[in-house]
C-alpha cells in the first residue's frame, strides 16, 4: 500500500482493530465561500522571481523546488481557479492522483514563506478550496477528508473525496494552514473555518483517558480511532496555539495545553526519544513502533530544553546511508532508504535547537536532499522525491517510493528557509 498521508497509525499488531463507534455530527463554525468563476483557467499568475535566495541553496536548488511547487499546481487549472494540488508525480506513484490535504497545507506554509505577492496568491487558491470542501462536506460540521481529487472546485459535483478518514493530524494541519493566511491576509474567512476544524476537533477527539489529549478522529468507514497519536497531539498544539494566538479566544490555549499534556506523558527519558502514541485503551503506551517525525516535529513545536534530546535519537538511530543516498529512514524498523521528508524534519529541528554541531549535520541533510532533487531516480531537478528506493517501510503496512512528492518538496523549502511550520511563519 502506498503511504497516502502523513498519519502513522499508533497501534502494535496486537491493536490492529479498532473499536465501533457512531460518528457524531455536530454543528460547528463554518466558512462559506464561493468557488471561482471566470475562464476555465482563471487569469494566469506572473512568472515567479524569488523574494530571496535561501539558506543553504547557493546552487538555486530551493527556487528550482517552489518551481516544482507551482508546476504541480497548476497541472489541472491556472490562476483563480479554487483547486487543490496532486501530490506525488513520477515513477511508480504517476497513477496516483490524491491531492493529500496535509500535502497541501504544507505547500501553503511553503509559498507563505516564501513571500511574494504572486506565492501568497497561490497559497489563498489552495486555502479556499479547503473552505470549499469544508463548507461543501458532506457532514457539514466543520471537517475535511484526508484526500481528494485535484479537479478544479467550480461546483460542488467537482469535488471528490479520495480518502473519506477525518484524521487528527491531518486537520490540525489544515487548520494551522487556514490560521497562517488568516495571519498573513486579514481574510476572516480562513479564520473561521480554522475555528470550524478547532470546534469539531474538540469536540469528536477531545479525550479523558489516561493522560488525556485527542484520539484519532475517524476511520473511512465512519468508526471512531480510539488510539492517542503523539504526532497528533504535537499538531494539535502547535494548531490551537496560533488559533488562539489569532483569534484572541483564549479557550485555545487551555486545549492546546490538554494536548501538550498527553505529549508530556509520551515522553521516554532514558532513550531520550516519544513514544508514537498509546493503543486503543487510551492508556498504553506503543514502545515498540518508533518513527523519525514525533522526536523532530516535538521539538520544534515546543522547544523544550528537557525534550532537546529527541532530535538526537533520530540522528542516531535512523541514519541510513545506501544506493549513495544519505539521510535518516521513516523508522527504526526499516533502513534500506532514505525518507527526504523526515530528512528535511530533522535539519529544522536542529537548526532550531542549535546545540553544538547541529548546523553543521542540518546543513549535511539539505545537501543530502539536494543531491537527491538532481540524481535521485525519477526525479526532475525540481521536487525532491518521497524516498531514495521504492517500497521503503513506514514499518504499520505502508510504503513510500522514489517518486516525486509535494510534502517532501516543501518540508525542504521550510527547512532550507529555517521557517518553522509550527508555529506562526513571519
Amino acid at each position: 500500500m502506498i503511504d497516502r498521508r502523513h498519519e502513522e497509525s499508533v497501534k502494535s499488531a496486537a491493536w490492529k482493530g479498532t473499536s465501533a463507534a457512531a460518528a457524531l455530527a455536530a454543528g460547528s463554525l463554518m466558512a462559506m465561500v464561493a468557488c471561482s468563476g471566470g475562464s476555465p483557467n482563471g487569469a494566469s499568475f506572473s512568472q515567479f522571481e524569488p523574494a530571496a535566495q535561501r539558506a543553504g541553496s547557493p546552487s538555486g536548488s530551493v527556487p528550482n523546488a517552489y518551481e516544482f511547487l507551482r508546476l504541480m499546481m497548476d497541472r489541472y487549472a491556472k490562476g483563480s481557479t479554487t483547486r487543490l494540488v496532486q501530490s506525488f508525480d513520477g515513477g511508480p506513484l504517476r497513477s496516483f492522483k490524491d491531492a493529500v490535504t496535509y500535502d497541501d497545507a504544507l505547500l501553503v506554509d511553503a509559498l507563505l514563506a516564501e513571500g511574494s505577492s504572486d506565492d501568497i496568491a497561490r497559497s489563498e487558491v489552495v486555502g479556499t478550496a479547503f473552505l470549499y470542501l469544508q463548507t461543501n462536506d458532506k457532514a457539514k460540521d466543520g471537517r475535511l477528508r484526508a484526500a481528494y481529487g485535484p479537479k478544479p472546485l467550480r461546483n460542488p459535483g467537482d469535488i471528490k473525496v479520495d480518502d473519506n478518514t477525518s484524521d487528527a493530524g491531518n486537520m490540525a494541519w489544515v487548520g494551522q494552514a487556514l490560521v497562517q493566511l488568516y495571519a498573513k491576509t486579514s481574510n476572516a474567512s480562513f479564520l473561521n473555518g480554522a475555528l470550524g476544524i478547532a470546534n469539531w476537533l474538540q469536540k469528536n477527539t477531545y479525550d479523558t483517558r489516561g493522560q488525556g489529549g485527542y484520539t484519532g478522529g475517524y476511520t473511512a468507514t465512519g468508526k471512531k480511532i480510539e488510539w492517542k497519536s503523539t504526532e497528533h497531539n504535537v499538531d494539535i498544539y502547535a494548531f490551537f496555539t496560533m488559533l488562539a494566538a489569532e483569534s484572541g479566544e483564549s479557550q485555545w490555549t487551555t486545549n492546546a495545553a490538554w494536548a501538550q499534556g498527553f505529549v508530556a506523558s509520551m515522553w521516554d527519558s532514558r532513550d531520550g526519544r516519544f513514544y508514537v502514541g498509546t493503543g486503543n485503551d487510551g492508556v498504553t503506551p506503543n514502545k515498540s513502533f518508533k518513527p523519525e517525525d514525533v522526536n523532530s516535529w516535538s521539538y520544534l513545536a515546543f522547544q523544550n530544553p528537557e525534550w532537546a534530546a529527541a532530535p538526537s535519537w533520530d540522528v542516531t538511530n535512523l541514519a541510513v546511508s545506501k544506493g549513495g543516498f544519505s539521510g535518516v529512514s521513516f523508522c527504526s524498523g526499516d533502513r534500506s532508504g532514505v525518507w527526504f521528508e523526515g530528512t528535511a524534519h530533522l535539519a529544522a529541528a536542529l537548526e532550531l535547537r542549535n546545540e553544538s554541531g547541529d548546523r553543521s549535520v542540518a546543513q549535511t541533510y539539505l545537501d543530502d536532499i539536494e543531491y537527491a532533487q538532481t540524481n535521485g531516480p525519477n526525479g526532475d531537478g525540481l521536487g525532491i522525491i518521497a524516498a531514495s528506493k521504492n517500497g521503503l517501510s513506514d514499518c504499520d503496512g505502508d510504503k513510500y517510493f522514489a517518486s516525486l512528492h509535494v510534502g517532501a518538496t516543501a518540508w525542504y523549502i521550510l527547512a532550507a528557509g529555517a521557517a518553522n511550520p509550527f508555529t506562526l511563519l513571519p
